[in-house]
């Protein structure tokens, strides 16, 4: 496996005290993170989520997206849980990295929808790929787990690589005008599964 452990440190967020485990995949030369919280040794399922880069979301706050949301709510739950994982995966707009998001970026301002932006580009609607999970979870030491997505394709990602998933816990949040359409895409051509919450226009 490609994936190597590198170190650990502590993570002081608004939540709490994180641990960060830093990995390097050999192969590519991508680094990746697993963030921790509390006491992972346990049979029980632990509350997780596998999050993809965003720049955008996550660092510029921007409202194209439901990225940032979703990964504060996440650190937010587990850390009033007081247990928990999440693993920081760099794999910029769905794979296709950051600049070529910018380009899909700029085809979706000329009324593209997210997976016809990626299409015209040359690239998959979802490019992500999920194989560094496996040796990631090892290393934190959790092999159940209660996962926070919308996503199936984590789910299934997960029991691929023999990871108990007993829950799909939904992590809808960040509804907003400018990415009300995005989120509708998700929806209805990704597979992403969201209730009626994510279309109702209340903030326009």
């Amino acid at each position: 496996m490609s994936i190597k452990f590198i170190a650990t440190s502590k993570l002081p967020t608004p939540w709490g005290v994180f641990a960060m485990h830093g990995f390097e995949d050999t192969e590519t030369g991508k680094e990746h993170v697993a963030l921790t919280f509390g006491d992972l040794k346990t049979d029980e399922p632990m509350l997780g989520r596998i999050h993809s880069e965003c720049l955008t979301g996550d660092a510029l706050f921007s409202l194209r997206c439901d990225c940032g949301f979703q990964l504060q709510t996440a650190m937010q739950n587990i850390a009033e849980l007081g247990q928990g994982f999440i693993l920081y995966l760099k794999q910029e707009g769905r794979g296709i990295g950051l600049l070529n998001k910018i380009r899909a970026y700029e085809l979706q301002d000329q009324g593209a929808n997210t997976v016809e932006a990626n299409e015209r580009l040359g690239f998959a609607a979802d490019m992500r790929k999920y194989d560094m999970i496996e040796p990631m979870l090892a290393q934190i030491g959790v092999n159940k787990v209660k996962l926070m997505t919308n996503n199936p394709r984590k789910v299934q990602a997960m029991q691929a690589v023999g990871i108990e998933v007993t829950e799909r816990v939904p992590l809808q949040v960040g509804k907003n005008r400018y990415n009300e359409a995005y989120l509708k895409t998700k929806s209805t051509e990704l597979g992403h599964m969201m209730n009626e919450y994510h279309f109702v226009d209340d903030d326009k």
